[in-house]
Formats: C-alpha cells, sequence, structure tokens
C-alpha cells in the first residue's frame, strides 16, 4: 500500500529517482539483522512533494526535493551539533540496536529494524519522518542525475576527505573504489591533496579513479598494497587513509583474511575487517585514518598497538548528511563538480 502520513512533520514524496547502495549488500549477506518479509530497501531517493503534515513549514507539494538517507529530528542534542546520523530521537528500535550494536544509531531509510525499520525509497512513494529536517529543494533545472547523489555517496565521500583532515600538498590512500570512494577522491582534491593513490581489484573501477579521478591506482591482487604505498611515499606511509571498504573486505591472503573468511562462515565474526586493519598499518606516523566503510559489530584482530604507537587520529561515522546537501549543492550549481561521472549505465 501508498504510504500516508503518520505525524504532522510527515511529507509523503513520489519517488521520480533512487539509487542502490553499496552498503545495502550488508542487508543481502546478513551481516545487517532484523530484515523482514516485504520490507522496502533504498536509501537514496529524489522526488517530488505530494503531500505535507500539518506542522511542514520547509516544504510545499509539488517542491521537487533530494531525501538524505539519514533521519533526524533536527531539535535533539547531537542534531543541534550537527551530528545528525547521531540522533537521539528517529530510532524508534534505538534500545534494541544498542544491545546488538553497542550504540544507538539515528533511523535508516530502508535499512533494518535494528534502524527504525522504515520504508525505503525503491519505491513509487516515500514516508519522510522530520521532513523540514531532511529534504533539500532543487529549484534549479538540473537534471535527477545531477543532484541524486546528494542523497548519500556525494555527502558521504566528501565527509570521508574532510574527517581525513588533509592539508595542502598531502598523500591521500583510499581503500576501495566503489561510489563512496570516488567521491572521496574527487573530495581529496578540492581539499587540498598533492596526491591521490586508490586501491581496489576490479579493473573498471580502478580505471574509474585513474581516469576520472586523476588518482594513481594499485591493484591489490597484483601488487602487496604495503610495499607499494611504501614505495611510493619515500617508505613513510600515506600522510591520510580513508577505509571506503568496511566490513566486508576481501583479501588476497594473509592469516587475518583467512581467519575472516573463516570466522565469518561461522558466524564468529560480524566484520571482515581487511582493509582497516591494512590502513593502521600503512599510514604514516602522525597520519589521519578516515572510515567512512560501514561497521556493524566488533572486528577482531585489530592492529591497536600499531595505532598507538604510531601516533595515529582515527575519525569515523555514518555521514551527517544534512550537514552537506546545501554546500554540496551549491558546488554543483555552480559547475566545479558533475557527480554524474560515476553512472556508467
Amino acid at each position: 500500500p501508498d504510504p500516508k502520513l503518520k505525524d504532522p512533520t510527515d511529507a509523503i514524496i513520489r519517488i521520480t529517482a533512487t539509487a542502490i547502495c553499496g552498503s545495502d549488500l550488508h542487508l543481502y549477506d546478513g551481516f545487517m539483522p532484523t530484515m523482514e518479509s516485504g520490507d522496502i530497501m533504498g536509501h537514496e531517493p529524489m522526488g517530488i512533494v505530494e503531500e505535507v503534515g500539518s506542522a511542514v513549514k520547509n516544504l510545499k507539494k509539488g517542491d521537487r526535493v533530494v531525501v538524505p538517507f539519514t533521519i533526524s529530528c533536527g531539535d535533539c542534542f547531537f542534531c543541534k551539533k550537527t551530528l545528525f546520523s547521531c540522533c537521539d530521537v528517529s530510532n524508534p528500535n534505538a534500545a534494541a540496536a544498542a544491545k546488538v550494536m553497542g550504540h544507538s544509531p539515528a533511523g535508516l531509510f530502508g535499512y533494518s529494524h535494528l534502524l527504525g525499520g522504515f520504508s525505503g525509497g525503491q519505491a513509487e512513494y516515500l514516508r519522510v519522518p522530520y521532513a523540514d529536517v531532511g529534504p533539500v529543494v532543487i529549484e534549479s533545472d538540473l537534471s535527477d542525475e545531477k543532484v541524486l547523489f546528494l542523497s548519500d555517496i556525494f555527502p558521504t565521500g566528501y565527509m570521508a576527505a574532510e574527517n581525513a583532515d588533509i592539508e595542502p600538498g598531502d598523500t591521500v590512500a583510499i581503500w576501495g573504489c566503489g561510489p563512496v570512494a570516488q567521491f572521496a577522491i574527487q573530495s581529496a582534491w578540492m581539499l587540498g591533496a598533492g596526491r591521490v593513490i586508490a586501491i581496489d581489484c576490479v579493473p573498471e573501477r580502478l580505471e574509474m579513479a585513474r581516469t576520472k579521478g586523476r588518482a594513481e591506482v594499485i591493484d591489490f591482487t597484483k601488487e602487496d598494497v604495503r610495499e607499494r604505498l611504501n614505495e611510493m611515499t619515500a617508505g613513510r606511509g600515506p600522510d591520510r587513509c580513508i577505509d571506503a571498504v568496511g566490513c566486508e573486505a576481501h583479501a588476497t591472503g594473509g592469516i587475518d583474511a583467512v581467519m575472516d573468511k573463516a570466522k565469518s562462515a561461522l558466524s564468529l565474526t560480524t566484520d571482515r575487517a581487511h582493509a582497516l586493519r591494512e590502513a593502521i598499518l600503512c599510514c604514516r606516523k602522525g597520519g589521519t585514518i578516515s572510515v567512512p566503510g560501514a561497521y556493524v559489530g566488533m572486528p577482531d584482530k585489530m592492529p591497536m598497538g600499531a595505532f598507538m604507537n604510531k601516533a595515529l587520529t582515527m575519525k569515523a561515522g555514518q555521514t551527517h548528511a544534512q550537514r552537506y546537501l546545501r554546500p554540496l549543492l551549491a558546488m554543483i550549481e555552480k559547475g566545479d563538480i558533475d557527480p554524474s561521472f560515476v553512472i556508467t549505465h
């Protein structure tokens, strides 16, 4: 059935475009529990406002909007600090999530009942809670393809680069060349990187990173990543490292890769954290590690000795999408970036 208004702060959106996300794989592969039959997935939507609740002030019927994947109340302690993905109010199942995940995340569209059980955007219509806080109105005639990725992957890639604390001329290494990583590459250049190195094993993704992102690339199936990064950085390692892979990392060998696969098959671990371990070992002393890749539990075999003794800093988090929507939209409108470069077909 089509969604209906439940609260006066809701809006109903008629979907005109939506995207799939790499993190949807975590649901399909069972890394994120509590999906139920009939649940609607999708957390990267945009569309036309069809109806608004009586308390909605910023939207009206007919507005064309992009909807961020995080659901945030806008009024709690964390929202007031623009930590929108940490909202304390939007997830009705926060207590259950805290028991399973060790923390209480905000609600997300189409991303399990631990994160609220909200229907997602891979449908004709979507109910948007707290509609004054999330959606951003697109007043220009930019195509859906140019603005759709404001819903998630563009702000996620940008926040990943921002969290890396990039200084002018820094060498930035990025694990993964999926869509979030492609935007992290673009964002690293925007923030002053002098060199960007992208790591993956999928030829077409490496090629996109090289041609569209102007990155140097490493195929981890053909080269030892740590050795190659040391060769490329005078033995120091990259200044900033970004793990855009997350909990389903693959590796070609090594005891940690074997143990990850074995424990995952036996449900003895929640995350395959090879990329994060490798980033810690590769990052230069005093460097920064940024983690936009999704983790859902408590990965083991983390090299905390290296992390501490190398004086590393780590920043992570689900994206505070609402913080970035308008400034990134302004970049698109000015022609500084065309996000549709990631669309392959």
